[in-house]
Parts: C-alpha cells; sequence; structure tokens
C-alpha cells in the first residue's frame, strides 16, 4: 500500500509554520544521509546490496529505506513488497539527472547521487561526503507524533514526506533468479505520503496521530524534506525516524 487516506486530514492537525519546538534528548541523532536501495527479490545481483542496506541502517547517521521494483515479477517470481510506484520513484530520479536508464541494484544517496547498491566501496565513498543542511526532530507525546522542521531561508523549499517501513521481513522465493533462497529483507518501504510543504522562510511543525501511523506491521517512519523540480525529486535536505 502506497496511500494512507487518513493523512489527507493530518493537516488539520499541523500547523506549518515558524513555531519552534524544544529540542528533546529522546530525539534520533541528525543524520548524514539518506540511501534508498532500488531492489527486487527477482534480481540475482541484489542480495549482496540488501545485505550492505541492512549493515547501513544500523548506523546512526544513515536512514537507510528499501523501494522494491516491480519490473523484475516478468522473470517468474512477483515481488512481495513490488509497487509500480516505487519503479516510476526511480525512473524520476533518472529523468531527473537526465537518464532514461535504471537498473538494480541502486542506491540513491540524498536524492542527489545513484551508484551500484552492490559495490560497497563506491556506496561508502558517496557516503563518506554526505550531509544534509537541515534538521528534523521527530517526538512523541502521548499518542501524538510531534515533528519540527526549522526555518532557514538560505534553502528552497521542499514537500515533507512520511515514509512507513517494515525493519525486518523473511520471503522464501520459489521462482525466478533467486528460486531457493530464503531471504531476510530490512527497511523494506511499505507506503509513501505527502504531509505538506516545508517552507525555507518559515520552517514547519507537523502532529501525527502515532496509533495510525505506526498501523499494524509497521517497523518504523522515517520523514524526509526533499525539494523537487518540474514535478521530480531532487536533493532531500533532511530526515529522521521513529521506530516502534
Amino acid at each position: 500500500m502506497t496511500h494512507r487516506p487518513f493523512l489527507s486530514a493530518v493537516l488539520g492537525l499541523a500547523t506549518l509554520a515558524a513555531l519552534a519546538l524544544p529540542a528533546s534528548a529522546d530525539s534520533v541523532s541528525r543524520p548524514k544521509a539518506v540511501v534508498e536501495l532500488f531492489t527486487s527479490q527477482g534480481c540475482a545481483s541484489c542480495p549482496p546490496a540488501d545485505a550492505l542496506l541492512t549493515s547501513l541502517a544500523e548506523q546512526d547517521d544513515v536512514v537507510a529505506l528499501a523501494y522494491h521494483v516491480d519490473y523484475w515479477d516478468y522473470v517468474g517470481w512477483e515481488d512481495t513488497f513490488g509497487e509500480e510506484a516505487y519503479s516510476d520513484r526511480q525512473r524520476a530520479y533518472a529523468k531527473s539527472w537526465g537518464s532514461s536508464r535504471i537498473y538494480t541494484p541502486q542506491m540513491v544517496v540524498n536524492g542527489a547521487k545513484g551508484v551500484v547498491g552492490s559495490r560497497r566501496g563506491e556506496v561508502h565513498g558517496a557516503l563518506d561526503h554526505a550531509s544534509m543542511p537541515l534538521a528534523v526532530d521527530i517526538e512523541r507525546h502521548g499518542d501524538m507524533l510531534k515533528i519540527a522542521i526549522p526555518a532557514d531561508a538560505s534553502l528552497g523549499d521542499a514537500v515533507v514526506w512520511l515514509v512507513t517501513y517494515l525493519d525486518r521481513a523473511d520471503v522464501s522465493i520459489d521462482k525466478g533468479e533467486n528460486a531457493g533462497k530464503s531471504m531476510v529483507y530490512t527497511q523494506v518501504v511499505t507506503g509513501r505520503q505527502a504531509l505538506g510543504m516545508w517552507e525555507g522562510a518559515s520552517g514547519a511543525n507537523l502532529k501525527l496521530p502515532l496509533p495510525e501511523t505506526l498501523g499494524e506491521g509497521t517497523g518504523g517512519v522515517a520523514i524526509l524534506v526533499q525539494q523537487e523540480k518540474d514535478g521530480l525529486p531532487g536533493p532531500i535536505l533532511g530526515a529522521a525516524t521513529f521506530e516502534n
């Protein structure tokens, strides 16, 4: 599922304004990078990248997300997490970089650089130079999540995204290039929802109902602040995660 209807009401709960919330000692440490892996259960070269993403997710300064694409399904195994929308996101990245080529496994770092996801040296090389200019704070207050994103007039406006994910899934693959393998997948994206705009001049504060946000089967959520140009994804300015 890629859309959650209850979040259509979230702007009624959110105040997109410059009201600053105090920092909390419980807030997740500020990450330097969002790593988006485009992968497939039907891709023979993807397991090393899936394993690498698992190790990256253990770093406090990395937000790791796995988008399972659907264009490998024709080989004979339908990815249990594959979504056309995630394939479209990968194509949108390629288009934003002036390319029509997509492949798996691919890792995109901070929405700005794509590398072969199984090439550990290239991935860590990209991370060595990665940084995000914007702090995003998530705090739990009772049954609500409070998200505070400060103003920064030096940055262009961006979209605030809520991404839900499974922290772990065990899958036995019966067909396709990985037939006979039992795989462990982590940080598997299960949905994406735009919450509203972040404006550099005013910042943003939002409130989300925790029970609905962390529904059954959801391991955690990521908040991404990402610029767009002509409807295509651009640099990710800031991010944070919250887990059950």
